[in-house]
């Protein structure tokens, strides 16, 4: 199974507006825990190792990238 960069939401602002929600009311430290809980949940389905991987390297270069942008807006 390749790594799906789509979105496969037929109205991804409320697959996004769900997320935003489920944090509403959160500690900063129970957020935390929620992404972190959402994320094992959600590997868990995937259940491919090599997809994790791939996935875990997306994320990590897009945060490392939006870094400098989000430095210079503030």
């Amino acid at each position: 199974m390749a790594l799906s960069t789509a979105s496969n939401f037929s109205k991804p602002d409320d697959a996004f507006r769900a997320i935003v929600e489920a944090h509403r009311g959160l500690s900063d430290e129970q957020s935390a825990d929620l992404d972190a809980m959402l994320v094992l949940v959600l590997a868990n389905h995937i259940g491919d190792l090599a997809v994790l991987h791939e996935a875990i390297a997306l994320a990590k270069r897009r945060m490392l990238d939006a870094s400098p942008q989000q430095q210079q807006q503030q």
